[in-house]
């Protein structure tokens, strides 16, 4: 009789990514507090982390990810933003445990099970900032678009976040999605993570089987310049390696790796990093 695998849809890699934030949280030595990842994990997040012992030797990535992420939006709303389009939210959950204004507006975009899922979990809970959510399937092209419109004709300066999004993508879609989204003046930062062909290689073959159902696809061989060819151009581009090095997340071995310079394209060689895009046409309009 088959049994249902851990990771059903891409919504469940959600759970599994909470567990870490959770673990990191309840350090002494904590690099950032989510007191919601546990309660947002439950129990099936854990029964996946659990299962993931390639994940878990390497989940200094996934706090990097998150101290990153933490990082630019804390920069780009100190810089004028105005709001932040989170698509693809899953669990996140900044606009509760981030130091951000009162008068920030946070839009959540996902599908509705794992927004009813967040909802019913963070009831009692209460946002730091102006916080919605809205369930839209972002492969409904003419849906998204009138999203990305709206927002931006409400709002001066938008940040946009693909927060563990992209790699699950092929290179057409990612390029439609950023082409939309640069259709909006507006919206003028852009962070994503981005993995280059050699990670995306050793990733499939450590975990792909368990991600069968959301299988791994976009990892540009020309990096952070690949999204010039859909109006955005890497403001900023900063490794997970040497920043888990500079977190003190790494093993010994692992330190000396994240010695080694970077390449401009990283190719067959294993490299993740998270970049801030801004609008390819020039200054912030």
């Amino acid at each position: 009789m088959a049994t249902e695998p851990l990771i059903r849809n891409i919504s469940d890699t959600a759970l599994w990514v909470a567990v870490y934030r959770a673990r990191e949280s309840e350090r002494p030595d904590a690099v950032f507090h989510d007191p919601y990842a546990r309660k947002l994990a439950g129990e099936r997040g854990e029964q996946i982390a659990q299962a993931q012992t390639f994940s878990a030797k390497h989940a200094w990535s996934f706090i990097a990810r998150t101290w990153l992420i933490d990082h630019f939006v804390d920069q780009e709303v100190k810089a004028g933003a105005d709001a932040v389009l989170n698509l693809a939210c899953g669990l996140d959950s900044r606009p509760y445990r981030l130091a951000l204004p009162a008068s920030l507006r946070w839009i959540e975009v996902d599908l509705p099970p794992l927004l009813e899922y967040k909802n019913q979990i963070l009831a009692g809970e209460k946002p730091v900032c102006r916080l919605e959510r809205l369930a839209v399937d972002l492969f409904d092209v003419a849906a998204r678009r009138d999203l990305f419109k709206r927002i931006a004709a409400e709002n001066e300066r938008v940040l946009v976040i693909t927060e563990g999004l992209l790699v699950y993508l092929d290179r057409e879609a990612v390029l439609s999605l950023g082409k939309d989204l640069a259709a909006n003046k507006n919206i003028q930062r852009w962070i994503v993570d981005l993995q280059s062909p050699g990670l995306l290689k050793m990733l499939q073959k450590k975990i792909g089987e368990q991600l069968a159902a959301s299988p791994m696809k976009f990892a540009p061989p020309e990096g952070p310049d690949f999204f010039l060819q859909c109006g955005w151009k890497p403001l900023e581009v900063r490794t997970l390696m040497k920043t888990a090095a500079k977190l003190n997340r790494l093993s010994f071995i692992m330190r000396l790796f994240a010695r080694l310079p970077d390449a401009k394209v990283a190719g067959n060689r294993p490299w993740g990093g998270i970049c801030l895009l801004g609008r390819a046409g020039g200054a912030v309009e």
